[in-house]
C-alpha cells in the first residue's frame, strides 16, 4: 500500500459547552476558537484557568447576562460556558503503518448511530490510549456536536479517520502485518480475553441493534465474545468497548 498523505476534511463549525470539555479545546487548540459566550457572574469567571484565557483574549468573549444566557442556551447544562469553533476533526485516510512495529490499535466502530455511544467511544478510546478511532462515511453518527460534547473533549486528543469502505481498509492493515478483531457473539467466537491483543490489532465493534455487517466479519482473523451472565443478552456497546479496551491495556502495560 502507497503511503498517503492524510487528507484533511473541510473546515466544519461546531459547539462545546461545560467545564471540562471546553478546557481541553481551550488548552490544546485554541487558534481554531471562533467565539467565548460565557454566563456573568458564573464560576467559570474565577477559575483559574479560565479566568487567566479569557484575560488574555480580547476578542470573541462575550460576557452575556445569566438570562440572556440562560435563554439562549435553553436545556443545555453549559456550566456558563460555550466555545464556538472551527475544526477538521476527522481525517480521510490513515496512516501507513508498514514500517512501524510494536504495539498499535485501531478501533473500528460500525453501525454506531446513536452519537450519544460515539461520544462515549471516542472518550474510552482516549483514556485507554488508542492510536485512532475508525469510523464509516456512512452507518454512522458521524461527528456532531453532540459526539464532541458527550467526549468530554477526548475528541482534542484522538486520531478520528472517516473511510469509505471499512472492509477494504481492514484488508489494507492486513498487509500491513495488522491482525483483524471482531466484536461478536457466535460459536466461533473466543472469549475476549483470550484473544492476544499485542502487536498490531484492528478491533471492530458493533451496534446493539445493528451489530456489525456480515462482509466486514467474515474479513476478520478472529472473533471474540465477552459471554453474559444475566438475563440480558447484550451489554451496551460502550461497555463492552471498555472491557476490551483495558483487556488490552492489560496485555500490553500489565499493572502500568
Amino acid at each position: 500500500m502507497k503511503k498517503k498523505k492524510h487528507e484533511q476534511s473541510k473546515e466544519n463549525h461546531y459547539r462545546i459547552y461545560g467545564i471540562n470539555g471546553c478546557a481541553e479545546l481551550l488548552k490544546h487548540r485554541k487558534n481554531q476558537v471562533q467565539s467565548i459566550d460565557v454566563m456573568e457572574n458564573s464560576p467559570v469567571q474565577q477559575m483559574t484557568f479560565f479566568k487567566n484565557y479569557l484575560n488574555t483574549r480580547s476578542i470573541g468573549v462575550k460576557i452575556i447576562s445569566k438570562q440572556n444566557f440562560l435563554n439562549k442556551y435553553q436545556g443545555l447544562r453549559t456550566q456558563g460556558i460555550v466555545v464556538h469553533f472551527s475544526d477538521n476533526i476527522a481525517r480521510y485516510s490513515l496512516p501507513d503503518y508498514s514500517k512501524q512495529t510494536g504495539d498499535i490499535f485501531l478501533l473500528f466502530a460500525d453501525n454506531i448511530e446513536d452519537p450519544q455511544n460515539l461520544g462515549q467511544i471516542i472518550r474510552s478510546a482516549e483514556c485507554a490510549g488508542v492510536d485512532g478511532l475508525v469510523i464509516p462515511k456512512h452507518h454512522s453518527a458521524g461527528i456532531t456536536d453532540t459526539v464532541l460534547q458527550v467526549s468530554q473533549g477526548a475528541f482534542v486528543h484522538l486520531p478520528v479517520y472517516i473511510v469509505g469502505n471499512i472492509r477494504n481498509t481492514l484488508e489494507d492493515l492486513k498487509k500491513q502485518e495488522f491482525w483483524t478483531v471482531a466484536l461478536e457473539n457466535s460459536v466461533q467466537s473466543k472469549l475476549w480475553h483470550e484473544i492476544d491483543f499485542k502487536g498490531k490489532i484492528a478491533c471492530v465493534v458493533g451496534s446493539e441493534g445493528k451489530g456489525i455487517r456480515q462482509l466486514i466479519i467474515k474479513s476478520c482473523d478472529f472473533l471474540a465474545t465477552i459471554p453474559m451472565k444475566g438475563r440480558i443478552g447484550s451489554l451496551n456497546v460502550t461497555a463492552a468497548v471498555s472491557a476490551i479496551l483495558f483487556e488490552r491495556n492489560r496485555q500490553v502495560h500489565g499493572n502500568q
